[in-house]
């Protein structure tokens, strides 16, 4: 068994401390808490970031600037089409989306073979995108990702290029895939005690 971490424990103890601390500035999904509770009461695994899938109305000045976007409308569950249309109303310069995107999370593991057991427990589990994100002796990280995604463009400098038929349709897309992605969380959350054995 190879230790890359030395200091694996201090680090958990650190990242406990963050995670606390953002939990109490409500900065973390909600629904995403009880399966990150679960992977840090495990010894070997520890939570260092976390998305659980959200659904956004984006505004950009082009495709990829995230720096400059701003959000007209983000949920990390399904949404109404009212929710969806009252976010494109607020849109005025710049390129409008429509985006989903899966749950993400960055797991630190103790050692590579737990690393491995983790990453093959989530990919067994339809995270398909997962993989081993950093390998050193300072950290080693498993990125849990799935393959759920939107990237629609619905306008650009006020003027929207589509019905609402259409957006509707997207919509409804994107909450089946919500739905998808959401069912996976829970199913990990479920078998997340077998990584103990």
């Amino acid at each position: 068994m190879f230790l890359f971490t030395k200091n694996f424990d201090e680090q958990k103890a650190r990242a406990m401390a963050g995670l606390r601390k953002a939990l109490e500035e409500g900065k973390v999904d909600e629904d995403i808490i009880p399966l990150l509770e679960k992977i840090n009461s495990l010894e070997n695994y520890f939570t260092t970031s976390s998305c659980s899938g959200r659904i956004s109305v984006m505004e950009m000045p082009e495709f990829g600037d995230k720096v400059n976007a701003a959000w007209l409308g983000k949920w990390h569950r399904e949404v109404t089409l009212e929710e969806v249309l009252d976010a494109i109303g607020r849109h005025s310069k710049g390129q409008l989306w429509f985006l989903v995107r899966s749950p993400i999370l960055h797991v630190a593991a103790r050692t590579m073979e737990d690393a491995v057991k983790l990453l093959n427990l989530a990919i067994g589990l339809g995270f398909k995108y997962s993989n081993i994100k950093s390998v050193s002796h300072k950290k080693l990280l498993v990125e849990i990702r799935s393959t759920e995604r939107m990237d629609v463009p619905l306008g650009e400098n006020g003027e929207l290029w589509v019905s609402d038929e259409y957006i509707a349709r997207i919509v409804e897309m994107g909450n089946a895939q919500v739905r998808r992605f959401k069912g996976k969380l829970k199913r990990l959350k479920g078998e997340i005690e077998a990584l103990k054995e």
